[in-house]
């Protein structure tokens, strides 16, 4: 295998496991066992380990080690206020370029009531749909900062690790909003009620990591 395969091979090996919290906030990872458990040489882990460190997902300690950032209510807190920065600008400034197709393609989706929807499948429909308003931005600064922020959200999801039945049917309901307000050309409307969208997310999360029901990190 090529020696920058070997470098992307071992990134996406050690980044998959900190976003689905194979390694846990905290934990303090060994350069030696992740040499064994990926089955590479030493140059294409620090290789990974620096681009992940860059990405806010660890910390290499002087004298310590390589630790798994960890991720408070405020860092929590931090994520939501980009995502209101960046989502609702997106429309306003940048809607005009989402593909038509695209946005009948979520219409459809958020509109059959008779689609049940699998946590997982949703989590994923989710995520689809807000890159898809984010990609129409045109500033490859504010779309790295989106990737930066995205791997975080992904991270605290994993560890509340639950939707409640009806907050995932008030999502749907609240992405069809947004969906018709672009159908509309109405790009005002639509950042307005993505913004509501994301306040109400907001509140759930808090709610669910408040209530002890999802652990505080």
């Amino acid at each position: 295998m090529k020696k920058e395969s070997l470098k992307l091979q071992a990134y996406n090996i050690i980044k998959e496991k900190i976003i689905t919290c194979q390694y846990a906030p905290n934990t303090l990872l060994n350069e030696e066992i992740l040499r064994e458990e990926i089955n590479v040489s030493r140059t294409p882990i620090r290789d990974a380990l620096s681009r992940l460190e860059q990405e806010g997902l660890i910390k290499i300690l002087p004298k310590k080690g390589i630790m798994v950032s960890s991720l408070s209510i405020s860092e929590i807190n931090m994520i939501f206020e980009v995502r209101m920065l960046l989502e609702p600008y997106a429309l306003r400034k940048f809607g005009y370029l989402m593909p038509e197709e695209l946005i009948m393609s979520y219409y459809t989706k958020f509109s059959d009531q008779s689609q049940q929807y699998t946590m997982d499948e949703f989590f994923l429909m989710d995520d689809e749909f807000h890159y898809a308003i984010i990609n129409v931005i045109q500033n490859r600064f504010l779309l790295q900062t989106y990737a930066d922020i995205h791997n975080q959200n992904l991270r605290f999801r994993v560890m509340t690790g639950k939707i409640q039945d009806n907050r995932l049917s008030e999502t749907i309901k609240e992405h069809l909003s947004i969906v018709k307000a672009c159908l509309k050309k109405d790009w005002e409307l639509a950042a307005q009620e993505l913004c509501a969208h994301l306040k109400q997310s907001k509140d759930a999360t808090f709610d669910l990591l408040l209530s002890g029901e999802a652990p505080l990190i």
